[in-house]
């Protein structure tokens, strides 16, 4: 058996005091080149053991101090932004390893982690996987790098990093994850893992619910220990919560005198939320809509199951006593309007039943001593048993013993791949496709890591069915259990989500084969701007009583409203859901991709809106760097040969250049443009840099991308000014911000800052005007308003600014200025030497609060010699007006 395969071995050797780190990695790259599926190792895997588990911890090293270890959830509209923090001190008398890990569930994508050690700040940024590593290379290769690794432990992932550091030393650890929560048997469960393994004397989770139609139920079972049964403080209303776990330290011992902590478990948060009706709830912001359709009160359609289980030599043992346990209480949990067999295999392939027959009690007591008397041994002849299954059903129905009203489903149960008969994968995967109609589906259960769960994941996918990890160990029978619970009430077939027509773009998957009770049915997709502000969808399906046709409606401006006013709301939750169902949905075609092509386009989709949207993804990659981008770490998705869905993104477009900067602190940001990607950290672009203006006389950040540097300077102009940004003529368009002034003179002073940002493009009449409280616009006899939570986007091919074709630029005689902390230079551009300064600026775009910073070389007299001309040359008499052709 082959343990959990690293991606990166990880090892820091030692950081200077001089503040240089010395970096050493060592283990085995993902394959850039994969192999045809059938001929890919036979690669085995193992569930962690007991006593793996009982080594994690979340803090790691032999004579630490942890300051702090914080955790916070925001949800909003089922939708959670997850962000743990710790602060370590080495308190030892010599230098050390300090680890931070996390785990964090599988179907969550992480959205940054930054690192501060001794005050070297790494900020992280989500590239393309193939650019990620070739600088985490060029790292590697000056002896610059270190890795970050996440492996697999059940449903969780866990993300690891270590850095060796000197006595004394000071880290920060920040990791953020974004997650959609799913519904299942009624609930939706939000679970952290909690394990700091030491005490710690700032500890707090907090974890904050907002659903805009309410929260029906909520419960937060004490799953830690009786000794925190009275610490967990839930505030609720009726569509908010608050959850709070807070001990001190002394709350923290295992017992009176002891000094280890006593967390170590899974925090839990489980709600449901209010349902006015069937129809669904749809919702809106920043023009993104999500709709929710989980009807109830509805009567379950008759199923028609065949059970398809494994009984080769490898179930023996366990495996075997734990799925006869189950599927005795499976077997229980029949309906008599319900129509069952059972086939078994190894090498050879048997059936309890030849046809599908009603679940009387006599059947059900005879198919349990029929599984009961099962002995394991032999090979593995998947294909042959799945056709038969498949084979039975379509008897059935030829028959007419399958009523149209029911749900037709193949259960299949297996930890191996196959031996026996056909054993290409690819191949059983076009026979069993060949023989399953589009009425049925086909559902696989992997147990233990023996099994090649990507091929039960292709081929349950590929039959209108899903596949589900069992873990090999003693709550197998309950694993089991639990699953065929999940679909064992179909409420609803041929379930269809429409919307008006034009009203709509890039919609997720809108047909769903099965609705089952308990779960939920979500799509999302983009609001078209028009002159109406209510969005309406159209619900169709087969129930048991006869065909439903449903329809909710909702105003497209009311919750960005709502959310306004939200202290703790997740504000950019609408497009990053559309985000994270949209990539789901990629990686899911992806893996039953036909043709190479195809592929291909669907990895460029993929990256690209991870790229967006900041998710760590099978085709993305986590660079996290310190501010001069000379020591760098990588946060990798794991091979897992099991599961390994999308190796190859060496098909994408080749490198391209990078921008580093420091992130802001990630809580509330909203979605990034194209052109900022990794919401301010490090950014993957080829195009030319956007003006950033940020806080105070008021300020300009310019990223010159060749040059790999930024720029900063002040314009010291006075308030009512109109300043022009962006003309130009011959498209017609025009960028002018208008200054105001602070409300209170600063040092004598009475700083100035943009008021109001105008776009207007001259051909088609339209402007957008953005003001310090609403966004409005006008195109022709339209006018329309936004709140601050909405966005609008106009885009016209072919516009440039002053700065869209870089400047040569060089800096050299670095040297330490008046001020240590600022190191002076000269900058020659544009033929001009300047005398410029490093140091931060504050970029308040995701953070209107704190700002975060970037670092620049910063030029004194409003910009004087790199702008073209003064700057009063740029001052204009109205928002509207183009810059006077020279």
């Amino acid at each position: 058996m082959r343990g959990l395969l690293l991606l990166l071995l990880l090892g820091l050797l030692a950081l200077h005091q001089s503040s240089c780190f010395e970096f050493v990695i060592d283990g085995e790259w993902e394959d850039e080149e994969p192999e045809a599926p059938d001929h890919q190792e036979r690669h085995k895997r193992a569930t962690l053991t007991s006593e793996e588990e009982e080594d994690f911890e979340a803090v790691r090293g032999d004579d630490i101090t942890v300051k702090s270890y914080r955790v916070e959830s925001r949800i909003t509209s089922r939708f959670a932004h997850t962000s743990i923090r710790s602060s370590v001190t080495n308190s030892g008398s010599r230098a050390q390893s300090i680890g931070f890990s996390v785990k964090i569930p599988k179907r969550a994508f992480i959205s940054n982690f930054t690192m501060n050690v001794n005050g070297i700040t790494f900020v992280g940024s989500v590239k393309e996987k193939t650019v990620a590593r070739r600088l985490y290379a060029q790292a590697t290769a000056r002896n610059k790098a270190a890795g970050i690794v996440r492996t697999n432990s059940q449903d969780l992932e866990t993300f690891n990093t270590e850095v060796h550091v000197p006595p004394g030393s000071n880290i920060e650890f920040e990791l953020h994850y974004q997650e959609m929560m799913e519904r299942r048997l009624g609930w939706y469960e939000h679970s952290l893992h909690l394990q700091p393994g030491r005490l710690v004397p700032k500890f707090q989770v907090d974890v904050y619910i907002y659903e805009p139609k309410g929260i029906s139920t909520l419960e937060v079972p004490n799953t830690l220990g009786e000794q925190f049964a009275e610490l967990i403080n839930v505030t609720r209303s009726k569509d908010k919560a608050h959850i709070v776990f807070k001990p001190n330290i002394n709350q923290q011992r295992k017992c009176k005198n002891c000094t280890s902590s006593a967390i170590n478990g899974v925090f839990s948060v489980n709600y449901d939320v209010t349902r006015d009706s069937n129809a669904g709830e749809l919702q809106v912001s920043d023009l993104h809509f999500i709709h929710f359709f989980a009807p109830s009160n509805l009567s379950p359609l008759p199923k028609n199951i065949v059970f398809v289980i494994d009984v080769s030599g490898s179930m023996w043992g366990v495996k075997m006593k734990q799925t006869v346990e189950a599927m005795k209480a499976i077997l229980d949990d029949l309906k008599i309007e319900d129509r069952f067999s059972i086939i078994d295999f190894n090498h050879n392939v048997r059936c309890w039943n030849e046809d599908l027959v009603p679940a009387s009690s006599v059947m059900i007591t005879d198919a349990k001593r029929y599984i009961q008397d099962i002995k394991p041994n032999g090979g593995t002849n998947i294909n042959e048993a799945l056709i038969r299954a498949a084979q039975m059903l379509v008897r059935a129905s030829n028959q007419g013993f399958i009523n149209s009203r029911s749900v037709s489903m193949i259960i299949l149960v297996s930890d191996g791949d196959p031996t026996v008969g056909e054993i290409k994968l690819s191949k059983i995967q076009k026979n069993v496709k060949k023989v399953m109609t589009k009425d049925f589906s086909l559902f696989s259960l992997g147990i233990g890591f023996d099994v090649d769960y990507d091929f039960l994941e292709r081929i349950s996918m590929e039959n209108r069915g899903i596949a589900r990890r069992i873990y090999a160990n003693q709550d197998a029978a309950e694993q089991i259990r639990t699953f065929y619970s999940q679909v064992s009430s179909p409420l609803l077939k041929e379930v269809a989500i429409h919307f008006t027509e034009g009203t709509v773009t890039d919609v997720t998957q809108t047909y769903f084969d099965k609705y089952f009770g308990g779960s939920e049915l979500v799509v999302a997709g983009k609001v078209q701007l028009s002159e109406s502000t209510t969005l309406t969808s159209f619900t169709t399906a087969a129930a048991a009583s006869g065909d439903l046709t449903l329809h909710t409606d909702t105003d497209v401006l009311e919750l960005d409203t709502q959310l306004t006013m939200q202290q703790h709301s997740f504000t950019g939750f609408a497009r990053q859901m559309w985000a994270y169902l949209t990539i789901k949905q990629l990686i899911r075609e992806r893996a039953v991709a036909s043709t190479v092509g195809k592929k291909r386009k669907i990895t460029k989709q993929i990256t690209e809106l991870a790229l967006q949207h900041s998710f760590v993804t099978p085709l993305t990659a986590l660079l996290v760097e310190n501010e001069d981008a000379t020591e760098r770490l990588l946060a990798d998705s794991p091979k897992d040969p099991r599961q390994g869905c999308c190796t190859g993104g060496h098909a994408l477009p080749g490198p391209v250049d990078v921008v580093y900067s420091r992130p802001p602190p990630w809580v509330q940001t909203p979605t990034p443009t194209p052109s900022s990607q990794a919401r301010g950290g490090p950014v993957a672009t080829a195009l030319p840099s956007t003006v950033n203006i940020v806080d105070n006389d008021p300020h300009f950040i310019i990223h010159l991308p060749r040059s790999n540097m930024d720029v900063c300077f002040n314009i010291d102009s006075k308030p009512g000014h109109i300043l022009s940004l962006v003309s130009d003529a011959g498209t017609g368009v025009v960028v002018n911000g208008q200054l105001i002034s602070s409300k209170q003179p600063h040092r004598g002073k009475l700083n100035t800052y943009f008021g109001i940002i105008s776009v207007y493009y001259q051909p088609e009449g339209v402007s957008v005007t953005v003001h310090t409280d609403r966004i409005t616009i006008i195109a022709g006899r339209t006018h329309q308003s936004f709140t601050w939570s909405a966005t609008a986007e106009i885009t016209q091919a072919g516009v440039t600014g002053q700065f869209s074709r870089e400047p040569e630029v060089s800096v050299s005689n670095v040297h330490p200025g008046p001020n240590p902390l600022k190191k002076e230079a000269t900058m020659e551009v544009k033929g001009h030497k300047l005398q410029v300064t490093r140091g931060w600026q504050k970029d308040y775009r995701h953070d209107s609060k704190r700002g975060f910073n970037v670092y620049c070389w910063f030029i004194h007299n409003s910009g004087k010699g790199f702008i073209d001309g003064h700057y009063s040359d740029y001052i204009l008499p109205g928002l509207s007006s183009f810059l006077p052709t020279p």
